[in-house]
């Protein structure tokens, strides 16, 4: 071993860079400079952790007040309402700086470095030039601020967009702003909307204009009239509103009450006819933003790992350094030692992690963006790539992500016969025959009582040209088949009366009294509607009792579910069977009855039916039991089906996650009977699966109930409404999601926007796997933005939730490739990326320690200055970061066979003992790079750092191709292109290299023996492995 005696010629030569330069300094300095360093420290810390607080006050809510909005008039409005805008960006511009900030600084990583950096500030501590500790953390942060300021100002433009859209009138597009519903073209004064964006329920919601409005003869007198509406405070909940209308102006004053009927609330949709409003809540205030949460900064999983790791890093660090001032025997200023190895071993740490990585994510999300495969996908936020490569739960909304909300009717069964869609034809020509020759038949009955049972009304639109001034007015209408449209509160409804008007019997009008089919021929049927029972979810069946005008015949007609029809129905031995069958394939049935009454039967029950509705205790009671005594021994008709159509590949879709791992949870605000039914037709629960109906509960014991009866089953989904899970989740929230999580699938109907988001942060809590939320609709941006990974499909109803997602797809089918191809790639190459990074910072400090305690244990650079930057940058940075095109399976391969996927989820790619393995490796190679050259160099310091550096270079050139599972012609440019810049570099490298040295054979020699002995048995380690142990991949792709 080299001794640092006086006489030692490489002592001589190196000694201006040992401590006895700083020998000058006494105790005292050498106590102020570490007190003002530690005060620095302290105080860069508690400015970051106050960096939370800040921001919350910077973002704390306004009291919401209630207010009173003045018609025409809003000079007389005294408070100022927020404007009427969505926000989906995370900062302002007083914000941006300082939490872009803390959402670095908080990471462990660079806190160190900045500390590191600051430290060159003091004297004593000094160990390098300072662009050597500045310049990377410089370019980091500014790698950083740079992105996320494009990232928010994209988010900018695309609220500024949405933002920009300008209304007057409401006519089948999203309303913008919570409005009272003052006026429609509609003569009834009520319209149909539109709801699934805002609750996720597909049936249409009937609202009602406020009557003293409607009353008006012109459109005009809205602003001529002096009232007001005084509306509740902004709240939550969506199904409630308190208010009033008052007109001033007449004699006496008019006073009406408003209820949820009255209003329209923001991101629904006006389905038909034309509606002015006044708005009460705008922006922040509507209760669809009220019900999503702010957008959070997410961190992916890898970077919480890695910042674990860096910790343990740290750790090595700090021993190391305590055994270098230790086996130094704490002589002289141990304590300014022992800082300055610290210092000196930092590369531990690496700085360039954080850019590589940064770098490597934005060129994920550049490659997802350019898959031909998932066209119009879009990388919203580009920080968490990898995370598509962990995900354990997807939870999933209903409406418009995995079905396109269209009903089309599918088959009718007779009993005897049944009828899909190639044979409707029949059908038609049987509706022909029953009408041009006056004969009645089975079929015809059917199909007339799917005409008449329903609560849907035909809407013809005004022709054009017709002035704003006379659309409210009596104005001709066209009455022809092109221009009709069908409202009804429930799509299967309007799916119904379509397939009769296209087997030829057509509803073409209808009003409070009365309806009129049109037959094939042309002619007018006009029948009488003499009673109602409107659909209910505790009854689960409509019934409509009606009196053809032409013979008098009165018939009640009933439709339902076949769980509340088959006691209703005479007996029969088919239909218990069908309805089973129709549900494995998918469909939504509905069982068809009538019963024919006389005259005498009808006018008993009229006046039991009015008598009940008069009682004044248990009204509901005594009027159900009026009709359930009609409800008696009915004759069967036929059973309908009707689809919801899927979206593109939604079952291939779910089976590939499914295969992968993934756990599926359908969340919707549809009723449980349709979120069942879509799926088994989505085979979501696949057809061998039992499901489990949660049942109704509303208290603790019958949630303990419900609860053990649940757990006795095995491998079975679940499905419960969202009162149920609430009461579940209030008493036993940790058995509740332990229990679903066993599930293959679950099933959250009746699921409030808040609600959904609340299931993904208890998934996240108890479980502390990756968590990814799918949706469409401005009630899926809470659950969203919760999620650990967020992706919006852009829907035809609008993009609230892509505009609010990490990545947006066009299509559901497109998760797949995301997740199975993109999704493992960046995973994969993000994690071969960081140990590898850390094994380039490893290295070096390996030799660094070697070099110190063969010198003594000094504490002094072995290089300095541009070698250390070039080192971490133009010498190794293109071969390591051209890992990002690394693949070990293809992407046909990752989709045909996603069960590789598992292995992902394990994080097998990145842990402690692949780093355990990364820091031996580093060790080796560092101490025989170090060693070697020690041993090898002959009379001068300088050919020492000669050798031993470019064995480095060519050490690390040689692995990153060890590492590389499949080669990209990029990589074989980033090879060559470092070595160039390293041979070229050597030229100007004056200060650091004897030139005439590094051109003799003696270097090459010493510098390929060094290297060869350094990488040569982990290739051979690597072909040991590959050959006895392989990887699940390998096998599938040889």
């Amino acid at each position: 071993m080299l001794a640092p005696c006086p006489s030692n010629p490489f002592y001589q030569r190196y000694r201006s860079f040992f401590p006895a330069r700083h020998d000058s300094c006494s105790r005292l300095e050498i106590v102020i400079l570490y007190s003002t360093f530690l005060v620095l420290i302290y105080t860069i810390v508690f400015l970051f952790s106050c960096s939370d607080w800040l921001i919350n006050i910077c973002r704390r809510k306004k009291d919401l007040k209630a207010r009173t909005v003045w018609l025409g008039c809003p000079e007389k409005c005294e408070e100022k309402y927020p404007k009427n805008a969505i926000k989906n960006q995370k900062y302002n511009i007083f914000t941006f700086i300082p939490g872009v900030l803390y959402e670095q600084f908080k990471f462990f990583l660079n806190l160190y470095f900045l500390v590191v950096s600051c430290s060159q500030f003091v004297p004593a501590l000094k160990i390098g030039y300072l662009y050597t500790y500045w310049a990377p953390l410089g370019f980091v942060l500014t790698v950083t601020v740079v992105r996320e300021a494009v990232d928010e100002f994209r988010r900018y433009k695309r609220d500024k967009e949405m933002n920009s859209q300008l209304y007057s009138k409401l006519t089948n597009q999203r309303i913008p702003s919570d409005m009272v519903f003052l006026r429609t073209s509609e003569k009834t004064g009520s319209c149909f909307i539109r709801t699934d964006q805002l609750d996720g329920e597909t049936d249409w919601k009937l609202k009602v204009a406020v009557s003293c409005t409607q009353r008006l003869p012109a459109l005009g007198d809205l602003f001529s009239i002096n009232a007001y509406v005084y509306a509740q405070k902004p709240q939550l909940d969506i199904h409630s509103f308190e208010g009033t209308f008052t007109r001033e102006d007449s004699d006496p004053a008019v006073h009406e009450s408003l209820s949820i009927e009255n209003t329209l609330w923001a991101s629904t949709v006006v389905a038909s006819g034309t509606v002015i409003g006044v708005v009460i809540y705008t922006g922040k205030e509507t209760r669809s933003v009220m019900n999503t949460s702010n957008p959070k900064n997410k961190v992916g999983l890898l970077d919480l790992e890695l910042n674990q790791l860096t910790k343990a890093l740290f750790l090595a660090l700090v021993a190391l350094s305590v055994v270098m001032v230790t086996l130094q025997g704490f002589v002289g200023p141990w304590y300014r030692n022992l800082f300055r190895f610290l210092l000196l071993f930092s590369y531990i740490i690496p700085i360039s992690l954080r850019v590589n990585l940064d770098m490597g994510k934005a060129a994920y999300g550049w490659m997802i963006m350019k898959d031909d495969n998932i066209p119009g996908t879009v990388v919203r936020t580009s920080t968490i790539p990898e995370e598509l490569g962990r995900l354990v739960y997807l939870l999933t909304d209903k409406t418009g992500t995995l079905t396109q909300n269209e009903m089309i009717f599918k088959r009718l069964h007779l009993g005897t016969v049944s009828y899909g869609t190639d044979t409707m034809d029949e059908i038609q020509s049987h509706i022909i025959n029953s009408y041009s020759q006056s004969v009645s038949s089975r079929i015809h009955e059917a199909v007339k009582a799917i005409a008449l049972c329903h609560n849907v009304t035909p809407v013809y639109e005004s022709r054009a040209g017709v002035s704003a001034e006379t659309e409210y007015a009596e104005v001709d209408q066209d009455f022809s088949d092109e221009n009709r449209t069908y409202q009804a509160s429930s799509p299967d409804e309007v799916a119904l009366v379509q397939w009769t008007e296209s087997v030829g019997l057509t509803l073409v009008n209808r009003d409070l009294t009365s309806m009129q089919l049109k037959t094939p021929g042309g002619h007018i049927l006009t029948y009488y509607i003499l009673q109602i029972f409107p659909f209910t979810s505790e009854s689960k069946r409509m019934g409509i009792i009606v009196r053809d005008e032409s013979s008098g015949e009165i018939t009640f007609y009933m439709k339902g579910a076949d769980v509340a029809m088959s006691t209703i129905v005479q007996y029969n031995d088919w239909l218990e069977e069908e309805c089973g069958n129709m549900a494995r394939e998918g469909l939504r049935t509905l069982v068809v009855a009538k019963k024919s009454l006389t005259e005498e039967q009808y006018q008993d029950f009229e006046s039991r039916y009015n008598q009940a509705k008069l009682s004044i205790h248990d009204r509901n009671l005594k009027v159900a039991a009026v009709v359930e005594s009609l409800e008696r021994e009915m004759e069967l008709l036929c059973l309908t089906g009707v689809e919801d159509q899927l979206q593109a590949d939604v079952r291939p879709t779910l089976e590939m996650l499914r295969n992968a791992g993934i756990k599926i949870w359908m969340l919707t605000g549809d009723k449980l009977e349709t979120a069942t039914c879509i799926a088994k037709s989505s085979h979501l629960v696949s057809r061998n699966q039992d499901i489990h109906i949660f049942r109704p509960v509303a208290t603790r014991g019958e949630a303990h109930l419900e609860l053990n009866a649940f757990r006795r089953k095995h491998d079975c989904a679940l499905v419960i409404s969202g009162d149920s899970l609430e009461v579940c989740l209030k008493y036993y929230e940790h058995e509740f999601v332990e229990l679903a999580c066993q599930c293959p699938a679950v099933v959250c109907c009746r699921c409030s926007p808040t609600q959904k988001a609340h299931i993904v942060k208890l998934l996240q809590h108890h479980t502390g796997k990756r968590t990814c939320a799918i949706g469409d609709g401005g009630n899926d941006v809470s659950m969203i933005q919760a999620a650990d990974c967020g992706i919006g499909i852009e829907g035809k109803e609008g993009k609230q939730a892509s505009l609010a997602a990490d990545f947006s797809i066009t299509q559901f089918k497109h998760i797949g490739r995301l997740l199975m191809v993109h999704g493992r790639n960046s995973y994969k190459r993000s994690a071969a990326l960081g140990q590898f990074v850390m094994h380039r910072g490893l290295i070096i400090s390996t030799m660094q320690a070697v070099f110190s305690s063969v010198f003594y244990f000094a504490s002094v650079p072995l290089y300095q200055g541009f070698l250390m930057v070039g080192y971490a940058t133009i010498y190794t940075m293109f071969p390591v970061f051209s890992l990002v095109l690394d693949q070990d399976v293809k992407p046909e391969m990752a989709l045909l066979y996603p069960e590789l996927y598992k292995d992902l989820t394990k994080g097998r790619s990145l842990s402690f003992k692949t780093f355990l393995i990364w820091v031996l490796i580093s060790i080796y190679q560092g101490g025989i790079l170090m060693y070697g050259a020690l041993l090898l160099f002959e009379s001068e310091f300088v050919h020492v750092v000669a050798i031993s550096f470019t064995a480095l270079i060519l050490t690390e050139l040689l692995m990153v191709a060890l590492t590389i599972r499949t080669w990209h012609w990029l990589m074989v440019v980033a090879e060559f292109l470092s070595l160039g810049c390293y041979v070229a570099s050597l030229a100007f490298l004056n200060e650091y290299f004897d030139v005439a040295f590094i051109t003799t054979v003696t270097f090459l020699w010493k510098v390929s023996a060094i290297t060869v002995v350094s990488c040569l048995p982990l290739y051979i380690l690597k072909y040991l492995k590959r050959k006895f142990s392989p990887p699940s991949y390998s096998k599938l792709t040889s």
